[in-house]
């Protein structure tokens, strides 16, 4: 079975989480700086086979456009151009990055690491996934 694969895009570092090929598990793949995406995902998906993409879609407490909602939906028709074949599912992103610091601390990761941005925006598309697979099988 194919995986799935989860993007939160930001103003400089994407992080990409993918699942497992039974769609079961998500995790963190990596960290990449958001004007190499679509190359990165070239490249990966040149080796894995992909089903589908989740791209967050920020929005702010009432539901609202954020201020990046400009800058992703760039990313999201440069993505469709480059791949036009590839499903995307857009899903609300709204408090993965505040969910990924609590991970990490939760992880007992020392204050040091807990600064690392990518790894923030690696676990933060982590959780979108996750989230999207246990909606998915509800």
């Amino acid at each position: 079975m194919p995986r799935i694969l989860a993007i939160d895009y930001g103003f400089k570092r994407t992080g990409i989480a993918v699942t497992d090929e039974l769609q079961i598990i998500a995790s963190g793949l990596t960290t990449v700086p958001s004007t190499t995406t679509i190359t990165f995902l070239k490249e990966y998906f040149s080796k894995e086979t992909v089903a589908k993409v989740l791209i967050g879609e920020p929005k702010q407490m009432n539901g609202t456009p954020s201020e990046s909602t400009a800058v992703i939906e760039k990313f999201v028709a440069d993505f469709k151009m480059a791949f036009p074949k590839m499903p995307i599912d857009r899903v609300d992103e709204r408090f993965t990055s505040k969910m990924a610091r609590q991970t990490m601390i939760d992880s007992g990761l020392k204050k040091k690491q807990r600064q690392n941005k990518g790894l923030i925006d690696e676990i933060a598309a982590t959780i979108l996934l996750q989230d999207y697979l246990t909606r998915k099988m509800i």
